[in-house]
């Protein structure tokens, strides 16, 4: 089984999303991360991801965790996959997918994400990962749009996005750089000023000196 480059990334990024959260904000209630939206080739495998954080070390005996499908917003939700305290998590009869969803996550690592095998054209839809980890009181729901396709977009030019970095960084560079030279210059006409005042200022020092000098000679 394998995944397409498209997928891996959008594992990496939830990766990242999740230790990005760990490391930045304090852990205040649960929160749970998905892809907003995956796109699936018809006939292939997908994986849907769902990883949830929270204050508390699961709880077998009190963990709670549904996955639903539902069309659209306003149809009704299907219930597919839930979590049994003796079982784990086991994916329910559903006309719609049959046997082609499996558990793909890991419990003791918070992930609840599941695979979706010869995806068809009726697969897409809404996925909502609902969590409840007590003594967390806030139940976790992720939203995951998942789009069916008959053929996946050709792969953007990596050149063209190079020459567009490369315009932007070097425009950067040329705006920074004058922004130094400017604040140089004004430095150094600054420092010319103050100079221009201190020899203005001992000149008018010395010359009240020799007229001082010139009125006590008798």
């Amino acid at each position: 089984m394998s995944y397409s480059a498209q997928e891996r990334r959008s594992g990496v990024q939830l990766v990242s999303a999740l230790l990005l959260m760990l490391s930045l904000s304090g852990c205040s209630s649960m929160d749970v991360i998905v892809a907003s939206s995956i796109n699936a080739l018809n006939g292939t495998t997908v994986k849907i991801s769902c990883v949830f954080t929270s204050c508390y070390k699961m709880d077998v005996t009190k963990f709670a965790m549904n996955w639903t499908y539902q069309e659209t917003l306003n149809d009704t939700q299907e219930l597919f996959m839930t979590y049994y305290k003796k079982r784990g998590m086991v994916p329910l009869r559903s006309e719609r997918f049959g046997e082609r969803v499996t558990f793909a996550g890991n419990l003791d690592k918070n992930d609840l994400s599941i695979t979706l095998s010869n995806v068809q054209l009726e697969d897409e839809g809404i996925y909502n990962c609902y969590v409840r980890n007590p003594p967390d009181r806030i139940q976790g729901h992720g939203i995951i749009q998942l789009n069916v396709v008959t053929e996946l977009p050709p792969p953007r030019d990596s050149t063209i996005a190079v020459a567009i970095g490369a315009s932007v960084g070097g425009a950067l560079a040329l705006l920074i750089l004058s922004m130094v030279v400017v604040k140089c210059l004004r430095r150094h006409r600054k420092q010319e000023l103050i100079s221009e005042e201190k020899m203005e200022e001992e000149g008018k020092l010395e010359a009240e000196g020799v007229a001082e000098e010139g009125t006590k000679q008798p």
